[in-house]
């Protein structure tokens, strides 16, 4: 759905963007994370359309952003980090402005009230948005971006300013929408990114330094995957087993858990996964395996690690996948 290929920056000697590659599927919801000035919203707005780019193109939904600008931008709803609001506007107003400067041809009142009714402003409607508080601002931001009903959304820091009630509120609400859009959601929370993305893309320095899954994460700065079972059966048999199953680069006993189980720390090999096989080896043994936990970083240290090891992997021609 979205094409990102070579994206480059320039302005001057400063590289803002340094050939940015990345895709996002139909019906994914991607998070981009980076530090204050990695590149993210240079990207976004290229992206978008507002910003030229030096080098490389930008899709969506297979139309060139830079030949046909104004087909592909009609297949994007785009929430900035400063919502493009009239204040002196009600929010009726201000969506019927957006409407008409959409030249939207769905049903202008069944289109309008369905999008109030998704984002929860149908009470506040009628009121002067310079009135509205920030978490409702936020959510008429949203409903401009809906208005078309464009298959992509892109978010640039949705919930920034906004108190824990009113983050979880939106964090819901985009979830819901990724059920029927493509989204790419810009923050700097990065449990609001493991709450509702499915990939995450992290730039430093204009140049993409992981894009994996949000469950393999931890891989993109973790050669090895490191996990606990607790299993019931034969302490020495069960251990034997265990280090039988191909990847299985380690494993030992770290203590007794819950009865009769037994805790296994086991280690695989890189980029192998070893819980289907070790789940139907230990089945026909008729030993249940009654826990398992992933040993390794949260998304914090992951990115931290990320963006402090950049430099680091520039100069051995180590990088996050593109």
């Amino acid at each position: 759905m979205i094409e990102i290929n070579g994206i480059t920056k320039r302005y001057g000697n400063k590289m803002a963007a340094d050939n940015v590659t990345f895709t996002v599927n139909a019906g994914e919801i991607m998070g981009f994370l980076g530090p204050n000035g990695a590149g993210k919203s240079t990207t976004l707005n290229i992206l978008t359309g507002f910003l030229s780019a030096t080098e490389g193109s930008a899709k969506i939904d297979g139309i060139d952003i830079f030949e046909d600008p104004i087909a592909a931008k009609k297949k994007i709803g785009f929430l900035p980090e400063q919502p493009p609001l009239y204040l002196d506007m009600t929010v009726r107003e201000y969506l019927n402005f957006v409407y008409e400067l959409k030249n939207c041809r769905l049903d202008r009142k069944k289109h309008l009230k369905e999008i109030c009714d998704v984002v929860k402003i149908t009470d506040v409607a009628d009121r002067v948005i310079r009135n509205l508080s920030k978490g409702y601002r936020q959510r008429v931001g949203i409903a401009q971006a809906l208005i078309g009903n464009p298959p992509v959304l892109i978010f640039d820091e949705p919930t920034v300013g906004l108190d824990p009630k009113q983050i979880i509120e939106i964090r819901n609400l985009i979830k819901g929408l990724g059920k029927e859009h493509t989204i790419i959601l810009s923050t700097h929370i990065l449990s609001e990114v493991q709450a509702i993305c499915d990939r995450i893309v992290v730039i430093n320095k204009g140049k993409v330094v992981a894009n994996e899954k949000t469950e393999n994460i931890a891989h993109a700065v973790e050669g090895k995957r490191r996990m606990t079972y607790s299993i019931c059966g034969p302490q020495n048999d069960v251990l034997k087993l265990i280090k039988s199953i191909t990847g299985v680069t380690y494993a030992e006993v770290i203590g007794q858990r819950d009865g009769d189980s037994i805790a296994y720390m086991i280690e695989s090999a890189e980029n192998i996964d070893i819980r289907k096989p070790l789940f139907f080896a230990l089945a026909e043994k008729r030993w249940p395996v009654i826990g398992m936990d992933v040993m390794g970083m949260d998304l914090e240290d992951v990115f931290l690690a990320l963006i402090q090891d950049r430099s680091t992997k520039a100069k051995t021609g180590k990088g996050g996948k593109n």
